[in-house]
């Protein structure tokens, strides 16, 4: 958890805020990320606001879409709420998690092989169980991939959709990380479950290499054939999410570095900190 900063809000609707989940300079973020905890003191939520330059009123849509979902892999959320004359918020439950590119930095640069095929396997089961519904992603990034101790959750649900609306491109506008969004969505098209597959393709490229575009031969061999089927500029050419599941899939949670590891206690100790400094509600008593 890292400490907030002059511009950040105190509070995200009733909840106070204990800090931020990251740095929020990555790009390609639509939402800034704090860590907050309930007006009665019994709660710690991961509460989320839309970041400057993305459109409130399209991001607060995507937030309520979300908060009727029950995908298994998504980030949940709860309760949603502002508007008016206050930003929009959505806000869930906390777990300790680390956003892709910090999990990166943690470890000193591209994650090993073993995690970023578990990574992939559990990104692929995630969008395929949305696909199977109906859902696309359509926010799929680096920053909006936060680790956990369980496995990947997935947040930035809709920013693509959030960015614009189908007809208006979409290139180089605040929220979206241009290495992940596919060129049909860039071009103002639909989001639709290839798009989601384009930026998995990426996605998994980033933890490998440290980059999402990266060259061909830079990728592992394990990756260079999945990677390169999944950012083919056509559509029709990618995968589908549940192609890319392996079989069988991996046992147990996901494996984790042990810098990562221990990155994930540190923010969980500070949040501890911070939570026994939170006064109690008044009670009248």
């Amino acid at each position: 958890m890292d400490a907030t900063r002059l511009d950040d809000p105190r509070r995200t609707g009733p909840h106070t805020v204990l800090g931020r989940l990251d740095d929020q300079n990555e790009h390609g973020s639509a939402e800034r990320r704090f860590i907050v905890r309930s007006p009665d003191g019994d709660r710690t939520l991961l509460a989320r606001l839309p970041r400057p330059g993305v459109d409130p009123t399209r991001w607060a849509i995507e937030a309520e879409g979300a908060r009727r979902l029950s995908v298994p892999g998504f980030l949940p959320v709860g309760e949603v709420g502002g508007g008016g004359a206050e930003l929009p918020w959505c806000a869930g439950p906390y777990v300790p998690a680390l956003p892709l590119p910090d999990a990166l930095r943690a470890h000193g640069g591209p994650l090993p092989d073993p995690v970023v095929r578990a990574l992939g396997a559990a990104l692929a089961r995630t969008l395929a169980t949305a696909h199977a519904q109906g859902v696309p992603h359509a926010g799929l990034s680096p920053a909006a991939v936060l680790l956990t101790a369980d496995g990947p959750l997935l947040s930035g649900f809709g920013a693509v959709r959030a960015a614009a609306p189908d007809g208006e491109p979409r290139s180089g506008l605040p929220g979206l990380d241009s290495g992940c969004l596919a060129p049909e969505q860039a071009a103002g098209g639909r989001p639709r479950p290839p798009g989601d597959v384009y930026a998995l393709g990426a996605v998994l490229a980033y933890a490998a290499t440290g980059h999402t575009v990266p060259e061909r031969a830079e990728l592992p061999s394990f990756l260079r054939e999945p990677v390169t089927a999944c950012l083919s500029r056509d559509p029709e050419r990618r995968p589908q999410a549940h192609q890319l599941v392996p079989h069988p899939e991996p046992a147990g949670p996901m494996p984790l570095p042990a810098p990562v590891v221990v990155a994930l206690a540190h923010q969980s100790a500070r949040v501890l900190a911070a939570e026994l400094h939170f006064p109690a509600p008044w009670t009248g008593h």
